[in-house]
């Protein structure tokens, strides 16, 4: 499974853009992108982090080995593709994806999902 993150067209910023007691502005980040998948590293909470998606289209099928990852939608539909069944989310709802099992995330129209996950999570799988 190649999850080198150079090989996918995602904007994925890992970087911590707000500080402890910093106002979080999601709309604003929402109303600036650009980029059809984008990934955003918000802030941490302690060993795990909140990132904000702002995507259209598909991810990679991948898995990550030692975390669990959560998704919550704020605007669209997103979907969690599984192996054996699809887990369709609408705004307000969420699912955590258990670690070491496969998954693809998409959103056939633009979508808004907070995702929570491990700090050291590598975003492309492992």
């Amino acid at each position: 499974m190649n999850t080198d993150p150079q090989s996918y067209p995602y904007a994925t910023f890992l970087n911590l853009r707000y500080s402890p007691l910093d106002l979080v502005d999601v709309p604003a980040l929402v109303t600036a992108c650009r980029d059809r998948w984008y990934n955003q590293t918000l802030c941490q909470v302690n060993d795990s982090v909140v990132r904000l998606g702002v995507m259209q289209g598909e991810y990679h099928w991948h898995k990550h080995d030692s975390d669990d990852e959560f998704f919550f939608v704020l605007e669209g539909t997103f979907f969690v593709d599984l192996e054996d069944r699809v887990i369709e989310l609408k705004p307000w709802q969420g699912v955590t994806v258990p670690k070491g099992v496969v998954h693809r995330t998409r959103a056939p129209q633009r979508a808004v999902i907070l995702m929570v996950e491990n700090a050291g999570i590598v975003p492309t799988g492992d």
